[in-house]
């Protein structure tokens, strides 16, 4: 059986925020557009499921980013993920600047959880709180001058 990833799916409190965030960081909206219906119940699992979606692109084109704000049923708020608690962890985007992208995070509220951190002169990362508590690993290969490098 072949398996791709398609995307990853995250719920926010405000989808213009979140949209306004990751777009500054690089990615490309390339389709919005509200889903309601039989069809979105079903495949949800939510009674008369009706959200604002967001599809967004990073620059290479390999990963997607499908941001949705619930219209109905109204969204749960719940306290923000940690980073060892089980389930959804993070998002996380190589950057060719991490000082770029940290000043652009800057700009939307967001900022480091502890600082920055260098692994073995290899890599420059952190984890930030996004739009919504997302939890997002930002890393600069240290070794490559080009966009896109892996972070693992």
């Amino acid at each position: 059986m072949a398996i791709a990833l398609e995307n990853v799916g995250i719920a926010v409190r405000d989808i213009e925020e979140a949209i306004a965030f990751f777009t500054d960081l690089g990615l490309t909206v390339v389709g919005r557009q509200e889903v309601s219906g039989e069809w979105a119940s079903t495949a949800v699992g939510l009674d008369g499921n009706h959200a604002k979606i967001a599809m967004l692109q990073t620059p290479d084109g390999h990963a997607r980013l499908e941001l949705f704000e619930y219209i109905h049923p109204d969204a749960i708020e719940t306290n923000p993920t940690l980073p060892n608690e089980i389930g959804m962890h993070r998002v996380a985007f190589s950057v060719d600047d991490l000082d770029a992208a940290l000043e652009i995070a800057a700009r939307h509220g967001c900022h480091p959880l502890r600082g920055v951190a260098e692994y073995e002169d290899v890599y420059k990362l952190t984890y930030l709180r996004g739009p919504s508590g997302i939890i997002v690993m930002l890393a600069q290969d240290l070794t490559k001058s080009t966009p896109g490098s892996q972070p693992y």
